[in-house]
Protein backbone atom coordinates (compact mmCIF):
# COMPACT_ATOMS: atom_id res chain seq x y z
CA UNK A 1 0.00 0.00 0.00
CA UNK A 2 1.24 3.35 -0.89
CA UNK A 3 0.25 6.80 -0.66
CA UNK A 4 0.90 10.36 -0.06
CA UNK A 5 0.28 12.64 2.69
CA UNK A 6 0.64 16.31 3.63
CA UNK A 7 -0.48 16.93 6.77
CA UNK A 8 -0.62 19.53 9.51
CA UNK A 9 0.15 19.90 13.17
CA UNK A 10 -3.10 17.26 14.22
CA UNK A 11 -1.90 14.58 12.34
CA UNK A 12 -0.25 11.45 14.43
CA UNK A 13 -0.18 7.38 14.34
CA UNK A 14 0.17 5.52 17.36
CA UNK A 15 1.15 1.22 17.05
CA UNK A 16 2.03 -0.05 20.61
CA UNK A 17 2.01 -3.19 18.80
CA UNK A 18 3.94 -1.78 15.44
CA UNK A 19 2.68 -3.64 12.58
CA UNK A 20 3.35 -6.57 10.32
CA UNK A 21 4.82 -5.31 7.35
CA UNK A 22 7.65 -2.75 6.68
CA UNK A 23 7.12 1.27 6.14
CA UNK A 24 9.02 3.63 4.32
CA UNK A 25 8.55 6.93 4.61
CA UNK A 26 9.91 9.63 2.29
CA UNK A 27 9.60 13.21 3.79
CA UNK A 28 9.26 15.83 1.04
CA UNK A 29 8.84 18.78 3.23
CA UNK A 30 8.42 19.88 6.47
CA UNK A 31 9.09 17.93 9.29
CA UNK A 32 8.47 14.39 10.80
CA UNK A 33 8.76 12.75 14.45
CA UNK A 34 9.20 9.41 14.98
CA UNK A 35 8.78 8.19 18.26
CA UNK A 36 9.78 4.76 20.00
CA UNK A 37 10.07 3.00 23.71
CA UNK A 38 13.31 4.83 23.57
CA UNK A 39 13.87 7.67 21.88
CA UNK A 40 12.58 9.75 19.06
CA UNK A 41 14.12 10.38 15.51
CA UNK A 42 13.22 13.54 13.51
CA UNK A 43 12.49 13.36 9.36
CA UNK A 44 13.66 15.96 7.60
CA UNK A 45 13.40 16.56 3.54
CA UNK A 46 14.80 14.48 1.70
CA UNK A 47 15.28 12.13 4.18
CA UNK A 48 14.49 7.88 3.93
CA UNK A 49 12.69 6.61 7.25
CA UNK A 50 12.14 2.91 7.44
CA UNK A 51 10.11 1.00 10.64
CA UNK A 52 10.78 -2.79 10.69
CA UNK A 53 7.89 -5.34 11.38
CA UNK A 54 6.92 -5.63 15.05
CA UNK A 55 8.27 -2.00 16.25
CA UNK A 56 6.48 -0.50 19.02
CA UNK A 57 6.42 3.31 17.89
CA UNK A 58 4.40 6.94 17.05
CA UNK A 59 5.21 9.48 14.63
CA UNK A 60 3.72 12.86 13.52
CA UNK A 61 4.20 16.44 12.63
CA UNK A 62 7.19 17.70 14.49
CA UNK A 63 5.72 20.41 16.53
CA UNK A 64 8.24 23.27 15.57
CA UNK A 65 7.07 23.75 11.90
CA UNK A 66 3.47 21.73 12.58
CA UNK A 67 3.73 20.24 9.03
CA UNK A 68 5.11 17.01 7.38
CA UNK A 69 4.64 16.11 3.84
CA UNK A 70 5.66 12.41 2.40
CA UNK A 71 5.13 9.71 0.53
CA UNK A 72 4.85 6.21 2.05
CA UNK A 73 4.83 2.55 1.33
CA UNK A 74 3.91 -0.42 3.41
CA UNK A 75 4.49 -3.72 1.97
CA UNK A 76 6.30 -7.14 2.52
CA UNK A 77 9.57 -7.29 0.83
CA UNK A 78 10.54 -10.33 -1.84
CA UNK A 79 13.72 -12.13 -0.60
CA UNK A 80 16.08 -10.28 -2.79
CA UNK A 81 14.99 -6.84 -1.26
CA UNK A 82 16.09 -8.08 1.92
CA UNK A 83 19.66 -7.21 1.75
CA UNK A 84 18.34 -3.62 0.36
CA UNK A 85 16.53 -3.20 3.82
CA UNK A 86 19.86 -3.14 5.80
CA UNK A 87 19.98 0.92 6.58
CA UNK A 88 21.63 2.55 9.51
CA UNK A 89 19.20 2.04 12.12
CA UNK A 90 18.49 5.69 14.02
CA UNK A 91 16.91 4.17 17.26
CA UNK A 92 15.69 0.64 17.52
CA UNK A 93 13.74 -0.13 15.11
CA UNK A 94 13.46 2.83 12.95
CA UNK A 95 16.48 2.94 10.35
CA UNK A 96 17.29 6.11 8.44
CA UNK A 97 18.86 7.03 5.27
CA UNK A 98 19.96 10.81 4.15
CA UNK A 99 20.21 10.55 0.11
CA UNK A 100 22.08 12.89 -1.87
CA UNK A 101 19.40 15.12 -3.83
CA UNK A 102 19.80 13.40 -6.91
CA UNK A 103 19.27 10.15 -4.92
CA UNK A 104 16.17 11.80 -3.42
CA UNK A 105 15.02 12.80 -6.17
CA UNK A 106 14.79 9.68 -8.39
CA UNK A 107 13.07 7.76 -4.76
CA UNK A 108 10.78 10.44 -4.61
CA UNK A 109 9.82 9.81 -8.83
CA UNK A 110 9.52 6.32 -7.95
CA UNK A 111 7.60 6.51 -5.00
CA UNK A 112 5.52 8.69 -6.94
CA UNK A 113 5.26 6.09 -9.77
CA UNK A 114 4.20 2.99 -6.79
CA UNK A 115 0.85 5.29 -5.59
CA UNK A 116 0.12 6.31 -9.33
CA UNK A 117 0.39 2.54 -9.86
CA UNK A 118 -1.58 1.13 -7.12
CA UNK A 119 -4.33 3.07 -8.46
CA UNK A 120 -4.33 2.31 -12.13
CA UNK A 121 -7.16 0.75 -13.78
CA UNK A 122 -4.28 -2.30 -15.39
CA UNK A 123 -3.81 -5.61 -13.95
CA UNK A 124 -0.83 -5.35 -14.34
CA UNK A 125 -0.88 -1.97 -12.02
CA UNK A 126 0.26 -4.23 -8.10
CA UNK A 127 3.23 -5.39 -10.28
CA UNK A 128 4.33 -2.09 -11.53
CA UNK A 129 3.77 -0.24 -8.26
CA UNK A 130 6.28 -3.21 -6.74
CA UNK A 131 8.58 -2.74 -9.68
CA UNK A 132 8.53 0.80 -8.94
CA UNK A 133 8.83 0.22 -5.24
CA UNK A 134 12.43 -1.97 -5.85
CA UNK A 135 13.62 1.09 -8.15
CA UNK A 136 13.45 3.71 -5.20
CA UNK A 137 14.72 0.89 -3.08
CA UNK A 138 17.67 0.56 -5.29
CA UNK A 139 18.39 3.75 -5.79
CA UNK A 140 18.16 4.53 -1.56
CA UNK A 141 20.95 1.58 -1.81
CA UNK A 142 23.47 3.65 -3.38
CA UNK A 143 23.04 6.00 -0.71
CA UNK A 144 23.66 3.21 2.40
CA UNK A 145 26.85 4.06 3.92
CA UNK A 146 26.72 -0.07 4.30
CA UNK A 147 26.82 -0.79 1.32
CA UNK A 148 29.22 0.69 -2.01
CA UNK A 149 28.04 3.81 -2.10
CA UNK A 150 28.29 5.19 -5.42
CA UNK A 151 29.04 8.75 -5.57
CA UNK A 152 26.56 11.06 -6.98
CA UNK A 153 28.15 12.17 -9.91
CA UNK A 154 29.11 8.72 -11.24
CA UNK A 155 25.63 8.33 -11.12
CA UNK A 156 24.78 11.37 -13.34
CA UNK A 157 27.30 9.70 -16.14
CA UNK A 158 25.28 6.28 -15.30
CA UNK A 159 22.00 8.00 -16.36
CA UNK A 160 23.16 9.27 -19.35
CA UNK A 161 24.50 6.24 -20.61
CA UNK A 162 21.40 4.18 -19.87
CA UNK A 163 19.65 6.66 -21.43
CA UNK A 164 21.05 6.73 -24.97
CA UNK A 165 23.66 3.44 -25.62
CA UNK A 166 23.24 5.00 -29.32
CA UNK A 167 25.06 8.74 -28.05
CA UNK A 168 28.17 9.70 -28.19
CA UNK A 169 29.61 7.76 -24.79
CA UNK A 170 32.76 8.96 -24.73
CA UNK A 171 35.18 9.85 -21.65
CA UNK A 172 34.87 13.50 -22.24
CA UNK A 173 31.05 13.89 -22.51
CA UNK A 174 30.95 11.77 -19.75
CA UNK A 175 32.64 13.78 -17.43
CA UNK A 176 31.07 16.86 -18.40
CA UNK A 177 28.04 15.42 -17.29
CA UNK A 178 29.39 14.37 -13.62
CA UNK A 179 30.91 18.06 -13.88
CA UNK A 180 34.27 16.61 -13.45
CA UNK A 181 37.55 16.83 -16.11
CA UNK A 182 38.02 13.51 -17.65
CA UNK A 183 41.22 12.71 -16.05
CA UNK A 184 39.71 13.00 -12.32
CA UNK A 185 36.31 11.38 -13.93
CA UNK A 186 38.28 8.46 -15.12
CA UNK A 187 40.14 8.36 -12.05
CA UNK A 188 36.96 8.29 -9.99
CA UNK A 189 35.25 5.83 -11.73
CA UNK A 190 37.63 2.99 -12.21
CA UNK A 191 38.51 3.69 -8.10
CA UNK A 192 34.54 3.37 -7.75
CA UNK A 193 33.05 1.04 -10.24
CA UNK A 194 36.59 -1.41 -10.72
CA UNK A 195 36.63 -0.90 -14.90
CA UNK A 196 37.66 2.46 -16.77
CA UNK A 197 34.57 4.30 -18.48
CA UNK A 198 34.94 2.61 -21.59
CA UNK A 199 34.93 -0.62 -20.25
CA UNK A 200 31.77 -0.16 -18.64
CA UNK A 201 30.06 1.87 -21.77
CA UNK A 202 30.92 -1.06 -23.74
CA UNK A 203 30.02 -4.01 -21.00
CA UNK A 204 26.21 -2.01 -20.63
CA UNK A 205 25.63 -2.38 -24.72
CA UNK A 206 26.84 -5.54 -25.13
CA UNK A 207 24.29 -6.60 -22.28
CA UNK A 208 21.90 -5.02 -24.81
CA UNK A 209 22.83 -6.43 -27.18
CA UNK A 210 22.17 -9.71 -25.94
CA UNK A 211 18.47 -8.96 -24.44
CA UNK A 212 18.14 -7.86 -28.18
CA UNK A 213 19.16 -11.04 -29.60
CA UNK A 214 17.08 -12.74 -27.28
CA UNK A 215 13.85 -11.43 -27.64
CA UNK A 216 13.93 -9.67 -31.28
CA UNK A 217 14.29 -10.98 -34.47
CA UNK A 218 15.96 -7.92 -35.72
CA UNK A 219 19.56 -8.04 -38.50
CA UNK A 220 22.80 -8.38 -36.76
CA UNK A 221 23.88 -5.28 -38.19
CA UNK A 222 20.25 -3.57 -36.76
CA UNK A 223 21.03 -4.87 -33.51
CA UNK A 224 25.00 -3.51 -33.79
CA UNK A 225 23.45 0.14 -34.55
CA UNK A 226 20.69 -0.23 -31.98
CA UNK A 227 22.95 -0.23 -28.73
CA UNK A 228 25.95 2.10 -30.07
CA UNK A 229 28.37 -0.03 -32.75
CA UNK A 230 28.60 1.31 -36.06
CA UNK A 231 30.76 -1.38 -37.13
CA UNK A 232 28.92 -4.41 -37.36
CA UNK A 233 32.18 -6.49 -37.75
CA UNK A 234 34.07 -4.96 -34.77
CA UNK A 235 30.70 -5.42 -33.23
CA UNK A 236 30.42 -9.45 -33.89
CA UNK A 237 34.70 -9.59 -32.31
CA UNK A 238 33.35 -7.82 -29.17
CA UNK A 239 30.20 -9.75 -28.83
CA UNK A 240 32.08 -12.80 -29.20
CA UNK A 241 34.81 -11.88 -26.29
CA UNK A 242 32.30 -10.99 -24.15
CA UNK A 243 29.64 -14.30 -24.13
CA UNK A 244 31.94 -16.52 -26.10
CA UNK A 245 30.10 -16.89 -28.77
CA UNK A 246 29.39 -14.64 -32.09
CA UNK A 247 25.57 -12.86 -32.17
CA UNK A 248 24.50 -15.39 -34.77
CA UNK A 249 25.61 -18.23 -32.74
CA UNK A 250 23.95 -16.71 -29.40
CA UNK A 251 20.79 -16.60 -30.75
CA UNK A 252 20.76 -19.79 -32.08
CA UNK A 253 21.68 -21.21 -28.86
Amino acid sequence: MAGEFDEGPDYSTYRRRGTTDWLLIHTLGGRGRFGTAYEDVVADPGSLTLVRPGTLHDYGVEPELRHWHFLFAHFHPKPDWLPLLDWPEAARGILQLHPSEHAADRIARNLAAAVRHQSSVLAQGELLALNALEAALLWADTQNPKATRIDDRLLRAIELVDRDLKADLGVPRLARAANLSPSRFAHLFRAQLGVTPQQFVERRRLEAARRLLELTTRPISSVAAEVGFTNPLYFSTRFRQHTGATPTAYRKG
